[in-house]
């Protein structure tokens, strides 16, 4: 049943390709390596308020250009995950801003509709390298948090990541109530 109400909302789904270069972990954590395709993006940046806040503004805007506000008026279906960029400050907390990342569909990488909502942007990113941590529930700022310190605990020694940034994701519909996949992708310096 959850499947038609996803599909009937968001049309075709498809996964943001990627490759698994290394499997590791330490402990209770066990993390990928993997390398992910660049693109074009739909991007939605907020400052200024808390990264939860921040979520509830961006996210409709992204699903509202995905959906047909477009120049185009079409609907591209989903690619998954949704992933935000988070911008840690010294002592592991949040700062007040973020950046939705949407990888624009496969069939309409080479020629994206336009926003019709100024704030969302379509930008190109390279390929990026991340180490992956996948955890369940209903994900929050916490949560991403305390899930990057572990990750970057388990990292320690073995590999070098980047302090300034690091991407929260996720998979599933909101109206999806359980065996939901988010994961923290912290990127290899």
């Amino acid at each position: 049943m959850l499947g038609v109400i996803k599909n009937s909302l968001f049309g075709s789904v498809e996964t943001w390709p990627w490759q698994v270069l290394s499997k590791g972990g330490k402990e209770d954590v066990s993390y990928e390596e993997r390398t992910c395709e660049g693109g074009r993006f739909a991007t939605v940046e907020v400052t200024d308020k808390p990264v939860d806040e921040g979520l509830r503004e961006a996210m409709p805007k992204v699903m509202k250009y995905v959906g047909g506000t477009n120049d185009k008026g079409i609907g591209m279906g989903m690619t998954v995950p949704i992933s935000f960029a988070v911008f840690p400050s010294d002592d592991g907390s949040l700062q007040k801003k973020l950046k939705v990342w949407f990888r624009i569909p496969n069939q309409f990488q080479s020629n994206p509709p336009v926003p019709t909502d100024d704030s969302v942007k379509i930008e190109e990113r390279e390929s990026i390298t991340v180490y992956s941590l996948q955890f369940g529930g209903y994900a929050k700022e916490a949560d991403y948090v305390v899930h990057a310190t572990q990750l970057r605990t388990a990292l320690e020694g073995t590999a070098t990541c980047r302090s300034d940034v690091y991407f929260c994701t996720g998979y599933d519909p909101p109206m999806k109530p359980y065996g939901r996949r988010n994961e923290v992708w912290l990127v290899k310096a």
